[in-house]
């Protein structure tokens, strides 16, 4: 007869999951055995719960589909917490299976003793406790379709010995999967919209990762209103390939174009974005807002009108609607912006006559311009995400992930893990820094024992790189920030990886070539400027303040030699380049 374990594996296959990630403990023996009998899913074991939670987000994230995670009992499924949280607030559907103490046992504190379905509440849009048989396998197929259509995270907590009860006769439900709609307002809501956009003379589009799929509808509706397309860092791999009106980012992370394009806007027409920094939007602009999720409207700033719906829907209803025939000159000038913008970007990423150390921006040109036409990149928070941002191009069919919600650390290498399991043969390339690499290092063990052929090209500043930067700009003289050089790619090679280590700009673009070319995974550790400035779009008075502050205080404090490296790296090069 089979167990209960044996029908949660069985629905899973059903519904398409191939694989779950995991690390093995006595509390989810009754799964993983039962795993090993169906032989329909593949155990992934890791080194470390949180990259398993990061690995499932990671497929979900290219796949679309379901992906599945599992933690044992009390310290187990509690690692599993910082991926969940980053799969849940990047929108991809996960379940996580989090193991518990004996069901008699709860509430005596007992050995390893957690309560987890309070634990993943506030990182979840599913959690439940199974407390009896009976629940399965009808709780399983409400968190996974959960999970699947709100893109989220879904857990079930379940007793180590539920697993291995008999199952009770239930009749099979149908294979879980995201079920097509169209969603798109009201006539009258259309009729509003339309009538703040037929009354502006300078429309700014603000789109993000929610025009996934929509990208002829973006550009007709750019079009028509002759409107530059502003976009946020996830709406990146989805908006700027093959886009006449695109201007650009804005944000901490964007450069000036995409900035001033929405400043000097008078009607602003966001488009799938959640784009969380209010100091960024036009305040003197009218807003008009197009989001699935209606709780998500006037979250960020306030608006004039907002419409609930899929973007590609409600842009085919709203474009009869627009007037044709405006003036391209505000469309023009951002432009014109950009293009400035795109050169002065664009001349800092050079070899720099090969001195040393190599400029950041330079590795990232080369990323680009050497990864295969659908790579999958995915940059580390910090720096390598503001140069992916700024030099990775894309063309339609690369993909560009990343803890870009969430933003924390160390995300590159699981997330790669979950995407090089899901498409073995197509190339993935993790933007790892130095910090985040060490972070879950034992990973690196993941990727050789499953013969995963991910690419790591590692900036190695010896530093948290991004934190100095944040620190420069408050004022502060850099604290608690250095990491001792470490050569990684002499670890990658006790580790059986293909390691290189290169100091001198002349040797990057070799070194990367042979590293994609390589038939299994490889780690390139490039030692990059530690003092390289990532310019926000528009500077603020306190910033200005805090980099005069940062000066005096650090030359107070006898590291002089720190503000002739900061010049050196970015001031003189400028100047004599």
């Amino acid at each position: 007869m089979p167990t209960i374990a044996d029908r949660v594996v069985e629905i899973m296959h059903e519904s398409g999951v191939e694989r779950v990630y995991g690390l093995a403990g006595d509390s989810l023996n009754g799964l993983t055995d039962a795993i090993r009998r169906a032989g329909t899913l593949s155990w992934q074991p890791v080194r470390h719960e949180e990259a398993a939670a990061f690995a499932a987000a990671g497929e979900a994230a290219v796949t679309g589909e379901l992906a599945v995670c599992a933690g044992s009992c009390g310290p187990g499924n509690l690692h599993l917490i910082n991926g969940l949280f980053d799969a849940n607030r990047s929108r991809v559907p996960v379940l996580a299976i989090a193991a518990q103490i004996p069901a008699a046992e709860i509430g005596s504190n007992y050995f390893q003793e957690t309560h987890p379905q309070d634990l993943f509440r506030e990182c979840s849009v599913y959690t439940e406790l199974v407390s009896g048989v009976d629940q399965l396998p009808r709780l399983l197929e409400i968190a996974m379709r959960t999970a699947v259509e709100r893109h989220g995270v879904a857990v079930l907590v379940i007793p180590g010995e539920v697993f291995l009860r008999n199952a009770p006769d239930r009749r099979s439900s149908a294979p879980i999967r995201a079920v097509p709609r169209i969603t798109r307002p009201t006539d009258r809501e259309l009729h509003a919209a339309a009538e703040v956009l037929n009354a502006a003379r300078k429309v700014t589009i603000l789109a993000g990762a929610g025009v996934q799929g929509a990208h002829p509808e973006l550009l007709a509706i750019a079009k028509r209103l002759q409107a530059p397309i502003v976009h946020a860092l996830r709406g990146k791999e989805f908006i700027e390939y093959d886009n006449p009106y695109d201007v650009g980012m804005t944000g901490l992370l964007g450069f000036s174009s995409g900035y001033k394009a929405m400043e000097n806007c008078d009607t602003l027409l966001m488009l799938g974005t959640d784009f969380p920094y209010q100091q960024f939007f036009p305040p003197q602009a009218k807003i008009v807002q197009v989001d699935i999720r209606g709780e998500q409207l006037g979250r960020r700033t306030p608006i004039d009108v907002g419409l609930v719906g899929n973007i590609r829907d409600t842009v085919d209803g709203l474009l009869p609607l627009l007037a044709d025939g405006r003036s391209s000159r505000h469309l023009d000038s951002s432009l014109a912006d950009y293009a400035k913008a795109r050169r002065e970007l664009d001349a800092l990423a050079d070899n720099d006559r090969n001195r040393t150390p190599i400029h950041p921006q330079y590795v990232a040109r080369l990323v680009s311009e050497l990864a295969s036409e659908d790579a999958v990149v995915i940059p580390d928070v910090g720096s390598p995400v503001v140069w992916a941002c700024r030099y990775l191009k894309m063309n339609g069919s690369r993909r560009l992930i990343g803890s870009f919600a969430h933003g924390t650390m160390a995300a590159a290498v699981p997330l790669a893990i979950g995407v090089q399991s899901a498409f073995p043969r197509r190339q993935v390339i993790a933007l790892a820094g130095d910090g985040g690499l060490a972070m879950l290092l034992g990973e690196l063990l993941t990727i050789r024992q499953h013969r995963l052929p991910v690419k790591i090209v590692l900036f190695n500043n010896s530093s948290l790189n991004f934190v100095e930067l944040e620190m420069k700009a408050a004022g502060l003289v850099n604290f608690g920030t250095e990491l001792e050089q470490t050569d990684f790619a002499a670890l990658a090679t006790a580790l059986g990886i293909h390691g290189q280590r290169v100091e001198q700009p002349d040797d990057v673009a070799d070194a990367l070539r042979t590293a994609f070319a390589h038939d299994g995974p490889a780690l390139v550790d490039l030692v990059t400027a530690r003092q390289e400035i990532s310019v926000p779009p528009a500077i603020t008075a306190a910033q200005v303040k805090g980099f005069t502050l940062y000066a005096l205080r650090t030359i107070m404090s006898g590291r002089g030699d720190e503000l002739v490296d900061l010049a050196g790296t970015n001031v003189f090069r400028r100047l004599f380049d």
